[in-house]
């Protein structure tokens, strides 16, 4: 018989090759089981606190003053101010945000080199908003073994039911969490009154769409891949702790050899462990901590509250899973007494630097001027040459005014004899003669000045000096702005 030989002349009798091995494995359902313990107590206290903080603390109000935004907590865009409580920051003070974000990152090194991860155990909003999904879908579909049971099963209207319900509750934190961020930009009451009948700015509809997306994709279906894949914590929080930083651990010191164990057994030449596999069952990762330390584990410590409920169970001491540290469990393997180390160089330089850097932004903070100006010369034209031979220049005379009650305000200029200055709208005087106006509470007034010398010094590099007095305050700042006449 004659082979058929095919196009690009392949035997198809011939052994086809192996395709290589796929760089991303598909996502495997974990099913966690409920916990019962004091973690577990600990994780719903602290998703309850997290999440009324952050869908409530738009509604609070704080009175500023007149004129000036009540919410407690917003970042008003439209005028160029983030209000925290009784802080105010303004668009020039933005290195305040900046050194907090310092003082928040160093605070989680510092919790990171004393607990490991516990920040991503309980407050990652991640794991939080993961767990409400969670609660929601043990709601409907049960524990478990009943979800495992109910996703195995055919379609039917029991199961369309109870996935459609899960699903809709779902989308609807989703959307109230996206609906919950737009109230920290704009005033609360009235975003929340004009969302709904098509009259919010487009962006408030383009950020609730996106955070109700990425919140309904993240805890409701991507879940463990956040933060075995998307996260970069994982991967730095290697640097941050060493062989005596607190981390979710089995002791298998006492642990092992583990297998299984019947009522009446002696516990002889055996450990503590007896296999039972609740700690994995837990798990919201589905790692088995009996593994070591692994990049998936988030220190949620719900394997300790299960294996504590086995070690009850069985007649052995509790904490076979338990908050310790590498050096510890080392130690006691080899028949000494571990010792634990809180306070170690990096524990101590993380808390210094953040009292230090706390200290300096409280000092500049309780020190900073309520009344700040500028003077800004115009580039275009440079300098007019009048029609008696003066030489004028313009600026913009920009007045800051950061406290709740309106300033007399008096402006002042030093310069060569006959120098003249004037103030569009209030007027004009010679240099060492004063214009005064009043400027507004909370505001930033921008005025037109136009700064005239002699003919006589347009060979010259005038220099001036404005001076700007607070009349309540006496407060005085000054500015020296350039004077351009022409000359080489």
């Amino acid at each position: 018989m004659t082979k058929i030989t095919l196009i690009q002349g392949r035997d198809p009798d011939a052994p086809r090759p192996e395709r290589p091995p796929s760089l991303y494995e598909k996502r495997t359902q974990i099913y966690p089981k409920l916990a019962h313990g004091r973690f577990r107590t600990i994780k719903w206290a602290v998703m309850a606190v997290t999440l009324g903080i952050y869908y409530l603390i738009p509604w609070l109000r704080w009175e500023r003053g007149p004129g000036i935004p009540d919410q407690a907590v917003l970042a008003d865009f439209n005028g160029e101010k983030f209000y925290f409580f009784f802080l105010e920051i303004w668009p020039q003070e933005i290195y305040y945000l900046g050194g907090l974000l310092i003082v928040g990152a160093l605070g989680l090194f510092l919790v990171t080199s004393l607990f490991g991860r516990v920040w991503c155990g309980y407050t990652c909003p991640q794991t939080v908003w993961t767990d409400l999904y969670i609660w929601v879908e043990r709601a409907f579909e049960g524990d478990r073994a009943a979800r495992m049971r109910l996703d195995h099963a055919p379609m039917s209207l029991n199961k369309a039911l109870r996935k459609g319900g899960k699903h809709t509750v779902w989308l609807l934190i989703a959307f109230l969490t996206g609906g919950a961020f737009i109230l920290y930009w704009h005033d609360a009451p009235t975003i929340a009154r004009t969302f709904f009948i098509g009259e919010a700015p487009l962006t408030a509809y383009f950020f609730a769409g996106v955070l109700t997306f990425t919140t309904y994709a993240l805890a409701g279906t991507m879940r463990e891949q956040v933060c075995t894949y998307l996260c970069p914590w994982p991967r730095i929080q290697g640097a941050l702790t060493d062989e005596h930083a607190l981390n979710v651990t089995y002791r298998y010191d006492r642990g092992e050899p583990r297998g299984p164990h019947r009522k009446g057994e002696s516990w002889d030449g055996r450990g503590d462990c007896i296999d039972c596999k609740q700690c994995v069952q837990v798990c919201p990762m589905g790692i088995d901590i009996r593994d070591g330390d692994q990049l998936e584990c988030i220190h949620c410590a719900l394997c300790i509250d299960a294996c504590d409920d086995i070690m009850k169970k069985v007649g052995r001491p509790t904490a076979l899973i338990a908050y310790d540290t590498d050096k510890a469990v080392t130690t006691r393997a080899a028949g000494g007494k571990p010792r634990y180390k809180l306070l170690r160089t990096r524990t101590i330089l993380y808390a210094i630097l953040i009292a230090l850097i706390s200290s300096l932004m409280l000092w500049g903070y309780a020190s900073k001027s309520t009344y700040e100006f500028s003077v800004l010369k115009d580039r275009s034209p440079p300098y007019i040459r009048l029609s008696d031979g003066r030489i004028r220049n313009g600026y913009t005379l920009k007045l800051v005014n950061k406290s709740n009650q309106a300033e007399d305000t008096i402006v002042t200029l030093e310069g060569p004899d006959g120098t003249e200055f004037e103030i569009i709208g209030l007027g004009s005087m010679p240099a060492g003669e004063s214009l005064s106006f009043t400027a507004a509470a909370h505001g930033v007034g921008r005025y037109r000045m136009l700064v005239t010398v002699p003919a006589s010094l347009a060979a010259t590099q005038p220099a001036l000096t404005v001076r700007v007095t607070s009349a309540r305050t006496g407060e005085i700042a000054e500015a020296r702005p350039p004077f351009t006449t022409g000359a080489p």
